[in-house]
């Protein structure tokens, strides 16, 4: 029979020219218990997926790959597959020496796979993948006794077709699988230049080559429905840590509403006592100021200055008052740039000699909000007047900016308007943050602290909000206003 080879040590891929039918069963069955033999890392590699894959968590995905995270400590699974892949060494041929040494390389790596892949997450898979692959083809290399494609340690091709399956999407685990499968197949080359491949040994080529495929498609599944869930139980995490923050916000805004209104009450209780009895001593300045100009002008300016200060007080208390009584808003479609620029334009006339150089940044096609036209603008007036008054001699010459940006919002699936307006005052201390909007509250000399109140008040009423943002100079305010009035 040509080379005269015994039958019973050899495989069924790669067969002798004119070889007999019972020579062709036999060698069917040497190949079969060597393959029982050699299915330990096949084996071990499906427990290995299970933890890996439950420790899965998908980072990006790109061009079919996913990318995959592990942490570097090595726990007792890799120790269970390190014996599984050095119980290897006690099986024959025993004294190759390259088979032993191609062994220990595969312990080694799967001890330090989980260090590589934490310190490179992207290159890492691929590494792993190759090395894996070149390993487990030179193996077959030194095992197989008349042909590398007759080794009986074929299914060690079965560990990087697993690792590409659990480290890369469905087309990359494709492609990987055809990368091992063709190392596998290039053995055929030099074996077909000995034997002949008779039609039993291409259908068992074919079955093994069709089962790595198998193997990787099942195993991918598997983790790419685990992948799945975990991302899925992710964004659920997201979603209930959002709504839990939500939910403080909504708290502290119910909280500093309940504070407002009994400030509110309060005041209101203190304006009404306060403005009776300033009506009376305004009276009496008046007519004191009446009857003695002429005969006493000392006394006459005196009684002026009463009545000037009674008139201050009593802007006090109207301030006070308006605080107090509750907001009644009368709804309409505005466009916030108009409401802004006639808001600035009565702040510039306020302040005619102020050299504020004004920016502007608008985006276009806004919606319209729905808000009262008057307490619109009150919001930015106060806002574009507290900017102007901070820079007021603080600013050096020609640094003196007030930058407003005005581009659509959405805020907890509400549509709406951000305004920003942001100086290059000096800013607000990090201690005062928390307290700028608070009622009576004030850093300014002859300042109330109702200005910020009452803008919290005006938005809270038309379901949006304010808040000092971080800015490397000055204060920057963003003010949100829904499409739709919603009250919180």
């Amino acid at each position: 029979m040509g080379k005269g080879v015994d039958p019973e040590k050899t495989a069924p891929v790669a067969v002798e020219g004119r070889a007999s039918a019972d020579e062709t069963v036999g060698t069917a069955s040497a190949s079969d218990a060597a393959q029982t033999r050699s299915s330990a890392p096949s084996s071990n590699t499906g427990a290995k997926l299970q933890r890996e894959a439950a420790a899965t968590e998908p980072r990006a995905a790109r061009g079919g790959g996913v990318l995959y995270s592990k942490r570097a400590a090595v726990d007792w699974i890799d120790v269970v597959w390190v014996l599984f892949v050095l119980g290897l060494a006690f099986l024959p041929p025993i004294h190759e020496i390259h088979k032993q040494g191609i062994l220990i390389g595969f312990a080694v790596f799967q001890l330090f796979e989980g260090s590589l892949l934490s310190h490179y997450p992207r290159a890492g898979r691929y590494v792993a993948v190759v090395v894996k692959t070149v390993l487990a083809t030179i193996l077959l290399a030194h095992t197989g006794e008349l042909s590398s494609i007759n080794s009986s340690y074929w299914p060690i091709l079965f560990v990087p077709v697993v690792t590409a399956a659990i480290y890369f999407g469905p087309l990359a685990t494709l492609g990987w699988t055809t990368l091992a499968s063709a190392a596998y197949c290039s053995y055929l080359i030099p074996a077909l230049k000995v034997y002949e491949l008779t039609e039993d040994a291409e259908t068992t080529l074919a079955i093994r080559i069709l089962f790595f495929f198998l193997a990787a498609m099942l195993v991918n599944r598997f983790v790419v429905e685990n992948r799945t869930q975990v991302k899925r139980y992710q964004d659920l995490s997201e979603t209930l840590e959002a709504t839990n923050r939500q939910l403080r916000r909504v708290e502290f805004e119910a909280r500093r509403s309940e504070r407002l209104a009994a400030l509110g009450q309060m005041s209101a209780g203190l304006a009404h006592e306060i403005r009776n009895p300033l009506g009376v001593i305004k009276g009496s300045a008046e007519m004191l100021s009446q009857k003695l100009t002429d005969a006493q002008p000392l006394a006459a300016e005196l009684a002026g200055y009463i009545s000037s200060e009674v008139d201050r007080l009593n802007a006090l208390v109207a301030r006070f008052l308006d605080f107090a009584r509750p907001v009644r808003i009368e709804a309409r479609r505005h466009s916030v740039p108009e409401l802004v620029e006639r808001a600035l334009e009565s702040v510039q006339h306020q302040y005619p000699r102020a050299s504020v150089r004004v920016e502007r940044e608008y985006a276009a096609r806004l919606p319209e909000v729905k808000v009262d036209e008057q307490l619109s603008e009150r919001v930015f007036i106060n806002l574009i007047q507290n900017a102007f008054q901070a820079m007021d001699g603080d600013a050096p010459a020609g640094e003196a900016r007030v930058k407003i940006e005005i581009a659509a919002q959405t805020v907890d699936a509400h549509n709406g308007v951000a305004v920003v307006i942001e100086d290059t005052g000096p800013g607000v201390a990090p201690e005062l943050r928390e307290q700028i909007f608070n009622p009576f509250f004030t850093s300014k000399k002859d300042g109330v602290g109702l200005g910020l109140a009452i803008v919290v008040k005006i938005l809270d009423e038309h379901g949006g909000f304010i808040r000092l943002e971080n800015s490397e100079r000055g204060a920057r305010f963003r003010v949100f206003i829904p499409c739709e009035p919603q009250r919180i």
